[in-house]
């Protein structure tokens, strides 16, 4: 039982916790019901009880001005500013029990947002298709409650209380029950770098939740190194994990955590909870590539922005931004990404003026790194949204698909990406008066140091956030060759499974080279001692690939332009 929130004792009594050191004093109001006055312990713990079950809706008054939801909320009537609700969190009754999960070097992930899907029944629906496709899980963006019906999630402020606009904790297990029996692993996206603009209370009452010395994008740093903040965020993890059965969490940004001890503990705690008898699976989003938070007993894996980012320098050509630390010798530094995992061990970073970025990778599993073509950011952060159906030659994004998956790095797909979608991603929020013209100036004040925006009339045609038309776009309409596409992640994905993923456990790297300004070879001794070679060409001129036997899978003439090869040998 968590010490924070709402948690039922018995079918019509309810026990409530709040913490609060900055409150003299907090009363407990019950919506139809009388207020109760809670009890306040030495270390800023309100406690309370009340005859009341599932359903019943409650708030903490802190004065006679300000009421506020429950931190903890497991579900909210009428938003964030609204009442809390009382949940049932053992109500829901599963369909499969047995389920264990997955191993992770099964994982192919398709990260989806359940806004744009239709909340969490529109994803269900979607299901049997990915799952007949070769996908073997889902990843949810950020589901928490957050100001407003539409965002991207990571404005959230109520940590366990799914987004009304979604549906209720009933309707995400049932998507989560659906995923299983379809034999499908469910992941989810949790933040604990930071809290939205919208709805946050937390500084009302307990100021020691944050560091106001020390600085992120967001504000004062989340304080997880005090006992109450650690609580509320591990506690957190656990309830996805095993009141929702989450199979697995990627924590967003944890570099804006700042503390590897925190993130140390967190890992331990959550896989002696869950124990060995479920396959569970946690990985990080860490810009600072931090090798030392990977491995047995700590986190499976961390998203690896570099994989992306040199491919889409090869693809598109753009090296602006955070894509000039790719521009130069794009093909050896995918060479260097294929055979030891991090492109940045420790180099000079020259998108953040020279400082050092990651560390030493070549150590690890290929599987401890998720790669992707697109995902919600590479797209998202872009002005206009487009994705690479938009920006790249389409015969080159077949191959780079290829390198994608069957490779032996874990791969994660963007919504929409195998059927081909040409609609875009947009940056969405929900928000009101002058909040949502401070995100609407501020997400164009973003783009002016690009030369495509540097003029004030360019930068007007960038999406209006906050408009329900934003929103609307970014649903991922198949494109127009999309049985094509689809065609080919089904033949990428069977070959996957059938001579790839068994072979993972235990894969090293037999080394990778650049073979022309756009083309590489990169091979691996996989588990059963069988060599996967892959050669790749990007560029518009041909290169001599390895003359080797028939190729698993190939695409172009071996060594064209926009062609790969993929050879597998006992």
């Amino acid at each position: 039982m968590s010490r924070w929130g709402a948690s039922p004792v018995a079918a019509d009594r309810t026990r409530f916790r709040l913490w609060a050191p900055d409150r003299p004093e907090v009363t407990l109001e019950i919506d139809g019901g009388e207020a109760i006055a809670m009890t306040r312990a030495d270390d800023g713990w309100f406690s309370a009880e009340a005859p009341v079950g599932a359903g019943a809706r409650y708030r903490f008054r802190l004065d006679a001005d300000l009421a506020v939801p429950d931190p903890a909320s497991r579900a909210q009537a009428r938003g964030v500013h609204g009442w809390s609700v009382v949940v049932d969190p053992h109500a829901y009754r599963w369909t499969t029990p047995e389920w264990r999960g997955r191993p992770w070097e099964e994982a192919v992930i398709e990260e989806v947002h359940a806004g744009v899907l239709g909340g969490f029944a529109g994803v269900a629906e979607r299901l049997p298709s990915l799952a007949e496709l070769g996908v073997t899980a889902i990843e949810l963006m950020p589901v928490n409650a957050f100001g407003g019906t539409r965002n991207w999630g990571y404005d959230g402020v109520l940590p366990y209380a799914p987004a009304e606009a979604y549906g209720s904790p009933e309707d995400l297990k049932a998507l989560v029950d659906r995923a299983h029996a379809l034999g499908l692993m469910v992941f989810l996206d949790v933040v604990y770098n930071h809290f939205g603009p919208d709805g946050n209370y937390l500084g009302a009452y307990a100021g020691g939740f944050f560091h106001t010395d020390v600085h992120t994008p967001w504000g004062g740093a989340v304080a997880v190194d005090a006992e109450p903040v650690h609580r509320f965020f591990v506690d957190n993890a656990r309830m996805w994990l095993e009141e929702y059965r989450i199979d697995g969490l990627r924590f967003d940004a944890v570099h804006a955590i700042g503390n590897p001890g925190f993130l140390d503990t967190m890992a331990t705690e959550l896989r002696e909870a869950i124990g060995p008898d479920r396959q569970v699976h946690l990985v990080l989003e860490n810009e600072e590539n931090d090798a030392d938070r990977l491995g047995a007993g700590r986190y499976d894996a961390q998203w690896n922005d570099d994989f992306h980012n040199v491919l889409h320098v090869l693809l598109t050509g753009e090296t602006s931004a955070y894509y000039q630390d790719f521009a130069d010798g794009p093909a050896e530094r995918l060479a260097r990404c294929l055979a030891e995992g991090f492109i940045y061990q420790g180099e000079g970073s020259p998108n953040h003026d020279g400082k050092p970025r990651g560390s030493k990778s070549g150590h690890l599993p290929t599987t401890a790194f998720v790669s992707f073509l697109q995902n919600h950011d590479q797209v998202g952060n872009r002005a206009m949204g487009e994705r690479l159906t938009r920006l790249a030659d389409p015969d080159k994004l077949r191959a780079a698909t290829a390198l994608l998956l069957l490779g032996p790095q874990i791969p994660l797909l963007f919504m929409g990406d195998s059927e081909g979608s040409e609609a875009p991603f947009l940056f969405f929020t929900d928000f009101h008066d002058e909040l949502a013209d401070a995100v609407r100036e501020g997400r164009r004040k973003e783009f002016a140091k690009f030369a495509a925006f540097a003029d004030p009339a360019a930068r007007e045609r960038i999406p209006d956030p906050n408009a329900r038309s934003t929103f609307d776009q970014s649903r991922p309409e198949p494109g127009p060759d999309a049985a094509e596409w689809r065609a080919l992640y089904r033949e990428l994905l069977a070959l996957r499974h059938t001579h790839i993923v068994p072979r993972l456990k235990g894969t090293t790297s037999l080394g990778a080279h650049a073979i022309g300004e756009a083309a590489v070879v990169a091979r691996w001794r996989m588990g059963d001692g069988a060599t996967l070679t892959i050669a790749l060409n990007l560029a518009d001129a041909p290169v001599c690939f390895p003359e080797l036997a028939q190729p698993l899978f190939a695409r172009g003439e071996p060594g064209a332009a926009a062609s790969v090869a993929v050879w597998v040998e006992a």
